[in-house]
């Protein structure tokens, strides 16, 4: 088994359903943190059987809509003087700004700079969001 230290100050994304482990970490380009991060890959877990972790030592602004977005059962756990002070449970988010891309080929953000686009939650099972600009439904 391997042991990861405990972290004095950071921040714990756990929870996260196994092998989404590394989009995450992409998503949140970890891999350009001067920080040290770990990213621990199918960690047993009694109530998800497997699981995912990152560790972040030291203070990161954590974008929540992308971790929500990617998985919204994911937790976020703040650690100072190596105790947890604050939890996060995040959900899906009603709304992404400059996430997603419009996969409707005939949508005007792809031929015209409209800068970030908004998608609209219409459907929370299948984690569909709307274009604001065609309606055209996409998802991550």
């Amino acid at each position: 088994m391997i042991n990861v230290s405990k972290l004095k100050k950071g921040v714990v994304i756990d929870h996260i359903e196994a092998n989404k482990g590394y989009k995450i970490f992409n998503q949140l380009k970890l891999d350009q943190s001067e920080d040290v991060v770990v990213l621990m890959r199918n960690v047993p877990s009694q109530k998800m059987g497997k699981k995912d972790l990152i560790k972040i030592e030291n203070d990161i602004n954590v974008d929540l809509t992308v971790l929500g977005l990617i998985d919204p059962n994911v937790t976020v756990n703040i650690v100072e003087n190596g105790e947890r002070i604050k939890k996060i449970k995040l959900s899906l988010p009603e709304k992404v700004m400059g996430i997603l891309d419009c996969k409707n080929p005939r949508c005007i953000s792809k031929h015209e700079n409209v800068g970030d686009i908004g998608f609209i939650l219409v459907d929370k099972e299948k984690k569909l969001y709307r274009c604001e600009y065609c309606d055209a439904r996409t998802s991550l």
